[in-house]
């Protein structure tokens, strides 16, 4: 199968700090070598904003954004496998749109993360803009900068499935509480929701989010984020492997890993094998 590996070095409109190590340091530790082995076509890009672009964090997010929707579009377009590497979560907004645009419909979104990213600028106690990731590709907040993504509309929350979320702040909770996301109660064992966000949003189309603090610390510490209490290294390949057998997974992001927090390696390991799993899935389903 051809695979693009779309890498977005950045966290917070920052490149190559904290989370924004992560993709290319996934690149040194083999990811696109590993694919190739296993009988794949791989490509690699990099995705940067405008040079002209203020690195303020909301604007960068945006640029980012586009830049990647454009990115994912092209790779679709040409039957190839988007695979993002990327320090924040918000990225997938260009994502949503590019399978939007391709396959004239959004997505269910199976979406692996310790936190919800439900937060919106109101409820929000950390001002943290890759918070609300959740909350923009559903329609809840930045309305006005998501709109200028080419391709994006909101999701139905009713298509989204979280796996693995557990720190949730506590208006964050309210508002998750009163939505119409699901959240797996065994993650590991999602068979049952998956194919309720798929009836959902009418097609067995899938945007498969990994953020990589979805791991428990005893696999290793993904980021300065992780908490206890997470999916173990079998935890997650049984999910992914459960996701795959039930949808097509049109595009995937690895997200919010740097590699300064993860001593031992492990959580990089895991993430060059999750890749491989899924991209075997989706061939095998093609």
């Amino acid at each position: 199968m051809n695979v693009d590996i779309i890498a977005v070095p950045y966290d917070s409109g920052l490149r190559a700090t904290r989370m924004g190590r992560g993709p290319d340091h996934l690149l040194a530790l083999g990811i696109a070598e590993q694919l190739q082995a296993l009988g794949n076509e791989v490509h690699v890009r990099h995705v940067e904003p405008p040079a002209d672009v203020f690195p303020s964090e909301i604007r960068m997010a945006l640029e980012l954004q586009r830049a990647v929707a454009l990115a994912v579009t092209d790779a679709a377009q040409r039957g190839v496998f988007p695979l993002v590497l990327s320090g924040n979560c918000n990225i997938a907004v260009g994502i949503l749109a590019a399978i939007r645009a391709v396959r004239g419909r959004s997505p269910a979104v199976c979406w692996f993360d310790a936190h919800a990213d439900f937060n919106t600028p109101e409820s929000t106690i950390g001002g943290f803009l890759d918070g609300m990731a959740v909350s923009m590709l559903t329609g809840h907040c930045w309305r006005g900068l998501t709109a200028q993504v080419p391709g994006f509309e909101a999701v139905p929350e009713a298509q989204v499935l979280m796996l693995g979320a557990r720190d949730i702040d506590p208006l964050e909770r309210e508002l998750l509480e009163r939505s119409s996301i699901r959240i797996a109660a065994r993650p590991a064992q999602p068979g049952a929701e998956v194919d309720a966000i798929i009836a959902a949003a009418g097609a067995p189309d899938l945007y498969l989010h990994l953020d990589l603090d979805a791991l428990d610390v005893s696999e290793g510490r993904a980021n300065g984020y992780a908490v206890t209490g997470g999916l173990s290294r079998s935890d997650l390949f049984a999910a992914i492997d459960a996701i795959g057998s039930r949808g097509a997974i049109r595009a995937v992001a690895i997200t919010a890993y740097d590699p300064e927090c993860d001593r031992g390696g492990g959580i990089g390991r895991i993430a060059i094998e999750a890749a491989s799993r899924i991209v075997a899935a989706t061939h095998a389903r093609n």
